[in-house]
């Protein structure tokens, strides 16, 4: 009897690893940190160099079919893990903007989307506008009013505010005006940092992180 159940698993091995291959992808991106993004319609999965599928598909990895190639939110053509962090997007429920956030290689949420606009991760470090969302309470209508703050930092790989840049403002919150603030500053290397100023030329700073 034992015998036979080997000799049925030994039949049934090729079926059982066939069943594992991945079928139906539409789009399979470069490895990046060992992993590989895969596309089945609008959501997107990671798979390894043995060809597993390590991160199960998910609809809020962020990519642009059209991507600008900027550095930002915006640039971003496939999802793709950088410093071990790949970039998450959910939409604020009553203003209906996105907002943006970190999962790690295990598809944990390590930095919570709160960010209007962000960079992905370079030597342990993103620059990002911070949305703070405060509760004030209900006009004569009874809809929700709320008071925002926006302020570009620095961030590290736990989420955790490194430096602020600048008190961000005219960043507009309804649905209907609202667009991608631009950031105002990029990491140029380990202790260095561009700033643009209200003429729209930009300074460099030395700083300590």
């Amino acid at each position: 009897m034992k015998m036979t159940r080997i000799l049925l698993v030994l039949l049934l091995l090729p079926f059982i690893t066939q069943a594992q291959d991945i079928r139906g992808l539409e789009e399979i991106a470069p490895f990046s940190e060992g992993l590989a993004a895969v596309r089945k319609g609008d959501q997107w999965g990671f798979i390894d160099k043995s060809g597993a599928l390590v991160i199960d598909f998910r609809s809020d990895l962020v990519w642009q079919e059209d991507a600008s190639g900027s550095q930002d939110v915006a640039g971003i053509r496939n999802p793709q893990f950088r410093d071990g962090r790949c970039m998450i997007r959910k939409m604020l429920e009553e203003e209906q903007i996105p907002v943006y956030g970190f999962i790690d290689t295990n598809g944990k949420v390590v930095v919570e989307p709160e960010y209007l606009n962000v960079t992905e991760f370079e030597d342990g470090y993103a620059v990002g506008i911070l949305l703070t969302k405060t509760f004030r309470g209900e006009n004569k209508f009874q809809l929700r009013i709320y008071d925002f703050k926006f302020s570009e930092v620095i961030l590290n790989t736990q989420g955790e505010i490194m430096r602020l840049v600048e008190q961000r403002d005219n960043i507009q919150m309804s649905y209907k005006r609202y667009t991608l603030p631009k950031l105002n500053s990029k990491l140029l290397g380990p202790g260095l940092l561009a700033v643009k100023d209200k003429a729209n030329t930009w300074e460099i700073r030395k700083i300590t992180l």
